[in-house]
């Protein structure tokens, strides 16, 4: 095998421009796929990126009513049968495998009018009563000030943590630390400002993204949730969300914990049920359609495989022609037709994987070029790469067997005959 890798090596350089010629075909068609293949890679990171947020794996399940995220505007809201989460339920949640972290919070939402500072007021924005996971959970850090601290729960101290929108629309530029706001006549003092991490944000790139993700501009005030009877009701239903050990872990960790959250629900309560957001799903349709296009460019650059496989064909048989004395004095002292035909298959299959490699090089540096052009993000695959290579391999193999047929097969006798 080793004396017939280095007789092709041989032979393809003794005919450097023929051989080049040979494995453009194989050379354009591999690097066409590679940077289709880069693409659709790229894209499809990058949809899943902009939809479910670069590394946050956080999936809200919140609580449902004939198809509506549920709200609540006073205590005659409050649904009988649905009970804040328990701290067994939510053990059994932070259990399954695919959960890294669980929090849950009660939710207002429209505090038009309820919030105060001075003569400023909160127009939009939510108010939530939050365990002391969910920070950590949803991906918050502290931009100044303190986080709420155990204390904070058991002594029931009027505090708030407000984010940056808050601080920015009732404070201005003044610091927030350490002002006092009203919430429903109640006074609480601010401790601290959160930001979302750059990890957790996710990349905004269309209107339709822009909408989906809307709810993230607008203001936040969270309070420990054992002070939230003092403004608001006790036992109150709570929404959940999970964070996730990985993305592609995100749609079943949701669907497990909306399904233990359901068991909690009374029988009598069949209007209500709760739901895990799967922007997973959407994701994954955005990219099945972005792949759909790209799979189709992939069958149009296959046509130049198949045009440089029928290349190698082509050179291959006039090799064997311009080589026919050769194989008649290999046959006459006794070589058998499999070293012939090994011989004529290694060659093209060398050839054809010269071409590979050449063309996996292309196609990288052409992803890397409409990179640079178009802004379309890219992603090498290496898995496609060696691919690439061993097909161009079996092309050669598939191509170059009817020429190595015919030399295997070649009469000794009338094989020396020829000049």
């Amino acid at each position: 095998m080793l004396e017939n890798i280095r007789l092709s090596f041989q032979g393809i350089w003794s005919h450097k421009m023929r051989s080049f010629l040979t494995m453009l075909g194989i050379i354009i068609g591999i690097a066409a796929i590679i940077s289709i293949v880069s693409t659709i890679k790229g894209t499809n990171e990058e949809i899943k990126n902009s939809l479910v947020g670069s590394g946050s794996n956080t999936v809200n399940v919140l609580l449902y009513t004939q198809g509506y995220t549920f709200n609540i505007s006073s205590s005659s809201d409050i649904p009988f049968g649905i009970t804040p989460v328990s701290d067994e339920t939510k053990k059994e949640i932070l259990d399954l495998d695919t959960v890294e972290n669980v929090t849950c919070y009660t939710e207002r939402q429209g505090i038009s009018g309820s919030v105060f500072y001075q003569d400023s007021t909160l127009s939009s924005g939510s108010i939530r009563g939050i365990d002391t996971s969910y920070f950590a959970t949803t991906g918050y850090v502290v931009k100044t000030g303190r986080n709420f601290i155990d204390s904070d729960y058991q002594k029931f101290r009027k505090v708030v943590v407000i984010d940056d929108n808050a601080a920015t629309n009732l404070f201005g530029k003044t610091s927030a630390i350490g002002k006092t706001i009203e919430i429903n006549k109640v006074p609480f003092t601010v401790v601290g400002v959160v930001t979302k991490s750059a990890q957790s944000d996710p990349v905004i790139k269309n209107i339709s993204q822009y909408y989906t993700y809307e709810q993230d501009k607008l203001s936040y005030i969270f309070m420990p949730k054992s002070c939230w009877p003092i403004t608001y009701c006790y036992d109150e239903p709570e929404n959940v969300v999970v964070r996730a050990t990985s993305t592609d872990d995100m749609e079943k960790a949701g669907q497990d914990t909306q399904s233990i959250l359901n068991k909690t629900i009374s029988s009598k309560q069949e209007n209500f049920k709760y739901k895990a957001d799967n922007l997973l799903e959407q994701a994954r349709k955005m990219q099945d359609l972005s792949s759909a296009t790209n799979n189709q460019l992939i069958w149009i650059a296959s046509i130049s495989l198949l045009v440089g496989g029928i290349g190698v064909m082509n050179i291959m048989l006039v090799s064997v022609t311009e080589r026919t004395s050769e194989i008649g004095l290999k046959k006459a002292i006794g070589a058998p037709k499999r070293t012939i035909l090994a011989q004529f298959l290694t060659e093209a299959a060398v050839l054809t994987s010269i071409g590979g490699m050449l063309g996996v090089a292309a196609g990288i540096g052409m992803a890397q070029v409409i990179n640079r052009i178009s802004g379309v993000a890219v992603s090498i695959d290496v898995l496609a790469s060696v691919v690439a290579v061993v097909f161009s391999m079996l092309i050669g193999i598939i191509f170059g067997l009817l020429p190595s047929v015919k030399a295997a097969n070649m009469d000794p006798i009338e094989a020396l005959r020829r000049e």
